[in-house]
């Protein structure tokens, strides 16, 4: 699937994914990765085909606001301190001002700022809780913690499917959607089917 834009902008839109990626070795393929996830739980959550190329784009995108972050934050070994996340916190709004320039990635813009967002409203950069928070970004967050806890980080080794499946599941209707939650992990259990575990 493929962002519904000029190519020339498409084309600009992926050399900032892969800039943005090559300055963290840990995330590479990670967009893809979260974008292809997120297409498959709105798929079987059964939403529209504008809203699923929406969701596509916006979670190709989402963590674009990382080019402003410092290398040094990005490729920490440890934990970071309070300044240093306090830093990263602002990655969600960074990609929102990048993006809000360009007329084509208006639709995109609320995935982009919210996908941090927690149904009980303690996520960030706004707060927002439950239905404030659209569905398309609600999806996004899980794909993306998803991916993230199978992925290899600077401070933690990668970890199991199970634990993944565990962890989303343990944090339903707080951290994440549950209807939401329901979907991915159908979607899961229909993949291993068919193919080897991520």
């Amino acid at each position: 699937m493929s962002i519904n834009i000029g190519k020339d902008i498409n084309d600009s839109i992926y050399y900032m994914i892969k800039v943005m990626e090559n300055r963290c070795v840990y995330t590479t393929g990670h967009s893809n990765r979260v974008a292809e996830y997120s297409q498959l739980i709105a798929e079987q959550m059964d939403l529209s085909y504008q809203t699923i190329r929406r969701i596509y784009a916006g979670a190709l995108l989402h963590d674009i606001g990382k080019i402003g972050i410092p290398d040094y934050i990005l490729n920490k070994p440890g934990k970071l301190t309070e300044s240093e996340y306090n830093l990263i916190r602002k990655h969600p709004q960074i990609g929102f001002n990048i993006l809000s320039g360009i007329k084509e990635m208006k639709p995109i813009l609320p995935i982009v700022l919210m996908h941090h967002e927690r149904i009980d409203g303690t996520g960030y950069p706004l707060g927002y809780s439950g239905d404030l928070i659209p569905i398309e970004a609600r999806i996004v967050v899980v794909a993306d913690s998803f991916d993230a806890m199978l992925s290899m980080r600077p401070y933690r080794d990668k970890q199991t499917l199970d634990y993944a499946i565990k962890e989303l599941t343990r944090h339903a209707n707080t951290q994440f959607d549950g209807e939401v939650v329901k979907a991915f992990i159908k979607v899961i259990k229909n993949f291993l089917k068919h193919n080897k575990r991520p």
